[in-house]
């Protein structure tokens, strides 16, 4: 997993629950990695597992609502650093449909080796389209966070329906409409 989301990862633990708990989560799950990441660094997507258990653990908050919680920060994030990718499209169901094919092929333009979800997208109607998300990281809230994310970004609201395709959650099915 790229780096990026190892440092944006602990930014947000930083910002949400103060610098003791990144360093706690580091302290307890000892990552093989000692907890020094770098953005383009490449790390086992494992050490985030482990501080995200251990972060519900110390907060309370469920694993899925953090990842969540983590996918709009990261959207955020990457549409500070990257605005240019998020201009071509004017709404969140464009955008959406873009992810693979142009989000995801200007990513490994910049992390050639990035082991990026995938995604298949149907448009259903002019306010809806269904997007199968593929990994075997099974990290499908964090996606369902970065949809949330997505749709701020664009000032839209919208209803995410969630269908595990697989009960390990490495396929999942989203539908996702606009709130008219």
């Amino acid at each position: 997993m790229k780096g990026i989301v190892f440092t944006e990862f602990m930014e947000m633990v930083e910002a949400s629950f103060g610098f003791s708990v990144a360093n706690r989560l580091v302290q307890e799950t000892n990552p093989a990695s000692g907890g020094v990441y770098t953005a383009i660094g490449t790390y086992d997507h494992k050490e985030i597992v482990a501080f995200v258990i251990k972060l519900s653990e110390i907060s309370e908050i469920s694993v899925p609502d953090l990842l969540r919680t983590f996918g709009n920060y990261l959207f955020n994030t990457f549409t500070l650093t990257r605005n240019e990718l998020f201009q071509k499209n004017g709404n969140t169901l464009s955008f959406l449909e873009s992810v693979e094919g142009y989000i995801h092929v200007e990513v490994l333009k910049l992390y050639p080796n990035a082991e990026l979800p995938r995604f298949v997208t149907k448009r259903l109607s002019d306010t809806s389209i269904e997007m199968i998300y593929n990994s075997d990281r099974a990290m499908w809230p964090l996606a369902e966070g970065l949809i949330q994310g997505c749709a701020h970004y664009y000032g839209e609201q919208v209803t995410i329906k969630t269908d595990l395709l697989k009960s390990d959650g490495s396929q999942v099915k989203f539908l996702i409409d606009l709130v008219q």
